[in-house]
Parts: C-alpha cells; sequence; structure tokens
C-alpha cells in the first residue's frame, strides 16, 4: 500500500497528487511514468511524474478527472493508500546542454513538462517555457515553470491570460524571432503535439513528444501502445514515452485513441455510484 501525502487541487477537475514511494523516488528521472491502481478493483492507469523528492521518498502526479478511475482518484485525500504503485517505468528525457531550448506544455501537459524543463535548464540550457490552457482557470503551475525558466510565455484559447490563441501561435513567433533553438518539447493533448511539430517541421528543428497511448501492462508485453515512429512500430512505455514527433503517424495515434470511446462510455456510466463489483 502507498499513502498519499498531500493531495489537493489546482483548477477545475486537475488535482496534484504526493504519494510515498521510496523505491520509486529513488531512480525517477524526468520524463518518466508510473502505474498505479485505487484500489483492488481499480483498473492500471499510467500518470507521467510531475515532481520526485528523493529526501522525502516521494512521486508527485498530477491528474485530470476524464474516467471512472481518475474520478475515483479525486476522491482520495492524504492519509489514504493506493493498493499499487509501479515504475519509474519508460525511458527518461535525454538531458544535455543544447544550447537553447523551448519546452512547450499545454492543459495538463504543463505538469510532465515541468521536470523536463528544470533539468534541462540545471544542464546549462536557457530554457524558453511557453505553458497554455483553454482559459486562465485551467492553467496550472506557472510559478513552478517560471521558477525553472529563463523565460515563460502564456497563452489561452480565449484570452483571459497571456497571448489569445494556441501556444502553436508564441512558438511560432519564438522561432522566426529567435535564432538557435536547438531543440523542442512538447506535451499536452495529441492534436496540440501534431500542431507544435508541424510548426516546427519547417524550421527543422528537432521535436521531442511525449506520446500517451493506451496502455495494459506498461512492460512492453501487451502491445497495446504501440505507436508508429518513421514507418516502425514503437512501444511508448518501453522505447518512449518521448519520440520524434516529425516521425510520428498521427492519423494512427489519434485513430487508436479513439478505439475504446464507446466502452469507456458504457464502462463509466455503469460504475458510476455502483462501488466496488470485484469477486
Amino acid at each position: 500500500m502507498y499513502r498519499i501525502v498531500n493531495k489537493k487541487p489546482l483548477a477545475t477537475s486537475i488535482h496534484l497528487m504526493e504519494i510515498e514511494a521510496p523505491e520509486v523516488a529513488a531512480k525517477a528521472l524526468a520524463g518518466q511514468f508510473v502505474i498505479l491502481r485505487a484500489d483492488d478493483c481499480g483498473e492500471r492507469i499510467p500518470l507521467t511524474i510531475a515532481d520526485y523528492d528523493r529526501q522525502r521518498g516521494t512521486i508527485t502526479t498530477i491528474f485530470q478527472e476524464v474516467g471512472f478511475t481518475t474520478r475515483k482518484l479525486a476522491t482520495l485525500r492524504a492519509g489514504d493508500y493506493l493498493a499499487d504503485f509501479v515504475g519509474p517505468l519508460g525511458q527518461p528525457t535525454e538531458i544535455e546542454n543544447y544550447g537553447r531550448v523551448v519546452c512547450v506544455g499545454g492543459g495538463v501537459g504543463v505538469a510532465p513538462v515541468y521536470p523536463i524543463a528544470r533539468a534541462l535548464k540545471e544542464a546549462g540550457n536557457e530554457v524558453i517555457a511557453i505553458i497554455g490552457a483553454r482559459t486562465k482557470e485551467l492553467l496550472i503551475l506557472e510559478e513552478e515553470m517560471r521558477a525553472v525558466s529563463n523565460e515563460l510565455l502564456v497563452a489561452t484559447d480565449d484570452g483571459s491570460y497571456g497571448h489569445h490563441g494556441f501556444v502553436t501561435d508564441v512558438l511560432k513567433q519564438v522561432l522566426t524571432e529567435r535564432r538557435g533553438i536547438a531543440r523542442v518539447w512538447a506535451i499536452g493533448p495529441v492534436v496540440m503535439m501534431r500542431a507544435v511539430a508541424e510548426t516546427t517541421r519547417p524550421f527543422g528543428v528537432p521535436t521531442i513528444v511525449s506520446m500517451n497511448p493506451i496502455m495494459v501492462d506498461g512492460t512492453g508485453m501487451c502491445g497495446a501502445c504501440r505507436v508508429s515512429v518513421g514507418g516502425e512500430t514503437k512501444f511508448a512505455c518501453v522505447d518512449g514515452p518521448e519520440f520524434d514527433g516529425h516521425q510520428i503517424d498521427w492519423q494512427l495515434a489519434i485513430r487508436r485513441l479513439n478505439m475504446y470511446k464507446e466502452e469507456e462510455q458504457r464502462a463509466l456510466e455503469a460504475q458510476t455510484g455502483g462501488g466496488c463489483r470485484c469477486r
């Protein structure tokens, strides 16, 4: 059992959860993820590591209420326990001193971008961070991102804060006006990451995205998390989750993400209010 040592809301339906898992915290690096179960009846879900504290022995994750499991997680409080907590999984971000880099986070994707930006800055990079959300109320980790960036730029879809528009608008301006952008990292909804990759493609800037396909075991055995990268099949759980955004088959990735929408909705409707139904 893994104790929740801190739990707090960050925005509407978005929560931060710090979990006591010293063995995971001892090995965790930027870009990796964990798989957890809320209770013995729960499904296993992957969550990217938003932070880690080796001294406290804790891992921080940030999640948004979307389906039954994330809604169940939202009801837990500090002092409660998770049934399972496995990690760190996946390949960590390749951190070097590249020079001038850009980190783009959209929505809840700001959470996994944060440790990457921090590690890149600690490695001596000039970090330009671009974060965005649909509206100001849904923007998360602004001050945390500011602290690990040389420059922070903000965009909201509705114009309620920062640039009125998308993170790709801001990114295109940065790429046009700044010389020597060595790399771009982008994490967020699949359509946002695809848009970032298409924005950077004409500039020839290497672009790394973090894929979040359907995942079951997280060890490369089930094959559910496969993505097509440069015409080759890769498993996001063991080969990723980070890949070259210019090589991703985005159409296939989006189609696979939508494969079980109807089943997920039926499961949510059947389980909501039903409690634990395992035998």
